[in-house]
């Protein structure tokens, strides 16, 4: 018998997407907000996104943060809290991918609490309040925008983690694909991977009778499938809006409610960059398909049906989904071990193996059954 759904449901972020929808920025930020202007690299001030957002906040008191790194760190963002307070900021709003997004939320909580920011990442204090947040977002691939999590790394231990903060999810997001028509190939790749590795963590685990659910994550998998299959179409505005979408859709909270997820996958990955610097959606194609192996049995029945529903196989085993899987990645040029990510470390695996045990994530359990057995085969096999 298939359990019953048991879930609370609310996703307050207001989502304005389209060619037009920087036009609503102006109306969606009060006259009177002191705004914190957040961004990472400099690419905004090159492809004019820069300017846009500037000239929709004319008016408004505005103190820049730039230099938010892919993978953003504690030491970086408690550089911006520091000034939010030194400024009197009243409004985050975060230009970028997810690592900026993840940051606004951060600086949000951070810079209402006089403790220690890591006491926020760690979950030793739970935020109850921010400072409000507004997203525009230049790179599709995390959902970040319009969710409540975030992921921040202390450079000083090689910690990565994923933190939740309600208070903190964004009160708009503005989606305009034309801005991604300055990105590189590698981000679009990571973005369509990154996307279809959210949905999986909440998709295979096991049947309990969620036909919506199942449905709604077949057809986002679809979509991204057919990204892929038709990434040569990548500067076409039909490719472009359906990859911002489905990369919203993919963790937006909708698919996973009330159904059994598994974050293995992630909470092995982030290792990766941690030590290594890799990119978050090569980590995962590196990780994900030794995980399912090795966790086959257990995952077999939403494999099988993956392969069906997904990779439209006629009747998979779960081994076929695996291979299909595999080749996925392969044709987005993505990683299937550490070696293809460009690391030529021959102690690799003992190296992941002891961050993952010191960050108490060897034995995650779960449907599965993970030990730390199992965790070290699957690290040993993405780094051999």
């Amino acid at each position: 018998m298939n359990p019953s759904f048991d879930f609370s449901y609310h996703n307050p972020t207001q989502i304005h997407f389209g060619p037009n929808s920087f036009a609503k920025l102006a109306d969606l930020i009060p006259r009177d907000a002191r705004v914190l202007l957040l961004y990472g690299g400099g690419s905004i001030k090159k492809n004019g996104i820069h300017a846009e957002v500037c000239a929709a906040l004319a008016g408004r008191q505005v103190v820049e943060f730039a230099g938010v790194e892919p993978n953003p760190t504690l030491e970086t963002l408690s550089l911006a809290v520091d000034l939010a307070r030194r400024e009197k900021i009243t409004f985050i709003l975060g230009v970028g991918g997810g690592s900026v997004a993840d940051g606004a939320k951060f600086i949000a909580c951070a810079a209402l609490y006089d403790g220690d920011g890591w006491d926020i990442v760690s979950g030793k204090f739970v935020p109850q309040e921010a400072l409000p947040v507004g997203i525009v977002l230049t790179l599709p691939a995390t959902g970040s925008e319009s969710n409540a999590g975030a992921v921040v790394t202390r450079r000083s231990t090689l910690q990565k983690k994923v933190f939740y903060v309600p208070p903190a999810r964004p009160r708009f997001a503005i989606l305009n694909p034309d801005v991604m028509a300055s990105l590189p190939d590698r981000q679009l790749e990571n973005g369509v991977v990154d996307a279809f590795v959210h949905v999986c963590e909440q998709y295979l685990t096991y049947p309990v009778g969620a036909l919506v659910q199942d449905g709604y994550a077949e057809a986002v998998l679809r979509a991204l499938k057919t990204l892929a299959d038709s990434f040569a179409q990548r500067h076409t505005t039909d490719w472009r809006q359906n990859l911002m979408w489905a990369a919203n859709q993919a963790l937006c909270g909708v698919i996973g409610a009330g159904v059994p997820a598994d974050w293995a996958t992630h909470r092995l990955a982030v290792e990766l960059t941690a030590l290594y610097g890799i990119d978050h959606g090569r980590t995962l194609s590196i990780i994900q398909p030794w995980l399912l192996r090795e966790l086959i049995e257990a995952k077999r029945a939403k494999l099988e049906q993956m392969g069906r529903e997904v990779f439209r196989m006629p009747a998979p085993t779960a081994e076929q989904t695996i291979a299909a899987l595999e080749a996925f990645y392969r044709s987005l040029n993505m990683p299937l071990h550490l070696s293809e990510a460009g690391v030529d470390d021959p102690d690799a695996a003992t190296r992941v193996m002891q961050a993952v045990r010191e960050h108490g994530n060897a034995a995650l359990g779960g449907h599965a059954g993970l030990d730390e057995e199992k965790t070290t085969r699957i690290i040993a096999a993405a780094c051999s």
